[in-house]
């Protein structure tokens, strides 16, 4: 029965075949594939839990329950897709769905007793390789093991979920965010690190989707030849959204035809009039601030380069979102001491393994990059841009003069962790 099982599975994945492919932990409904008991990731199956997780999952009668972070991994081809899952069990359940490298799509969701919810939710999936060519995204080693570039979809359901059933559906009439940048707006794939980009998913609606190509420590130029741009202009079609977001990088590369008004302001040109080849939609974002205070008042570090942005942003008639004002205010606000709990500072011993005390002025955890995604998501709206009709309703009003408090971040932690940060500053 299992090989059998396996083998449907493998079909799918082959043809990518237009219709929803179901996988039920529960022992009363019925589904493509049926799990009642712990069945471990393997290549040959396309399914199972993943990351040693499978012992923490206690199956019941509705699904799995489990009070610890758990992982499920589908192999999958690239492509869009939406998830659909049911939720809840016997006793009250509260879940965070992550997928993939850390993106946040379900937060802290409570289900009483006995009761079943449903949430869907669309995942990006992206290979290395570029279209029908022999080209390849060129990515760094520590990029390698990124859930993100691996052959599969992985969701990391976490606090104490109770999951009845997952129900994967290839889509293909969404509109794609795709996210070009760096550190700062990358899917970071480890704890504690995190970009503002990995928590977009979380406000876009069902009819969009977010595709980061975004890498550590990438400049406008080294984006461009690991063909991070080419991978983009692959799939990106008329009306998608290319946001774009450099700096942090750009401002080390030294020499003639360099510097905020020549490479980067030439290469940003062609990043607009590329995407607008496609019929596609631009919008530019200034780098996020670092964090460098004196005397109450944060310094800046990015030079020309946040006004060579918004420049080019006004001769070429493109929406700017500026983030290096937005988290200038977000800093000052917070004070010298509080802005620490916004990114990536945290006494030796906080984390296992964790030797040495962590203290980065440019990255954020994940409480920072969510206050950034909100100040993102918020100056898109006020400014009237069109990509505001593709976030969910209610989403809290943000500003940045007033940022939340830390206290009130409540979104489970992942286990997955490393200390060492990540490329770029």
């Amino acid at each position: 029965m299992k090989s059998k099982l396996g083998f449907s599975l493998v079909i799918f994945l082959v043809a990518k075949v237009g219709f929803a492919q179901s996988i039920s932990f529960s022992k009363t409904h019925k589904a493509d594939i049926n799990l009642t008991e712990n069945t471990t990731y393997s290549e040959n199956s396309g399914y199972g839990f993943d990351f040693n997780s499978g012992s923490q999952v206690h199956f019941e009668k509705q699904g799995f329950v489990a009070d610890t972070s758990v992982y499920f991994s589908v192999k999958l081809p690239e492509g869009n897709y939406q998830i659909e899952v049911q939720l809840g069990g016997k006793k009250p359940s509260e879940t965070t769905i992550k997928v993939e490298s850390r993106r946040l799509m379900l937060a802290q969701e409570k289900v009483g007793a006995h009761q079943t919810k449903t949430f869907s939710f669309n995942v990006h999936l992206h290979h290395q390789e570029i279209g029908n060519t022999s080209a390849k995204v060129n990515l760094k080693q520590r990029e390698l093991g990124d859930l993100d570039w691996d052959k599969k979809l992985t969701l990391e359901f976490l606090g104490h979920p109770a999951v009845q059933k997952i129900t994967i559906t290839p889509v293909d009439n969404l509109t794609t965010l795709f996210l070009a940048g760096d550190s700062t707006v990358t899917n970071q794939d480890l704890e504690p690190w995190a970009s503002w980009g990995q928590f977009l998913p979380l406000y876009v609606n069902q009819n969009a989707v977010v595709a980061n190509y975004a890498a550590s420590g990438a400049s406008l130029s080294s984006f461009k030849a690991r063909k991070r741009l080419d991978k983009i202009l692959s799939l990106l079609k008329k009306d998608d959204y290319l946001i774009i977001e450099f700096g942090h990088n750009d401002e080390k590369i030294k020499g003639e035809g360099n510097g905020a008004y020549g490479l980067y302001t030439d290469l940003l040109t062609e990043y607009i009039e590329a995407a607008r080849a496609k019929g596609a939609i631009p919008i530019l974002a200034t780098p996020t601030q670092r964090r460098a205070f004196k005397n109450g008042k944060l310094e800046p570090t990015h030079g020309d380069f946040p006004d060579a942005m918004r420049k080019v942003a006004e001769k070429m008639k493109v929406p700017l979102i500026d983030l290096t004002k937005a988290t200038t205010k977000m800093y000052e606000s917070w004070g010298e001491e509080i802005s620490r709990k916004a990114l990536v500072q945290y006494p030796a011993n906080t984390f296992p393994g964790q030797t040495e005390k962590l203290e980065d002025n440019t990255h954020f955890n994940s409480f920072g990059a969510n206050e950034i995604c909100l100040a993102f998501v918020q100056e898109i709206k006020d400014k009237g841009i069109s990509l505001q009709h593709y976030f969910k309703p209610n989403i809290q009003t943000y500003n940045p003069t007033k940022p939340n408090s830390i206290s009130n971040w409540t979104i489970p932690i992942s286990p997955r962790f490393e200390s060492i940060k990540p490329y770029g500053n």
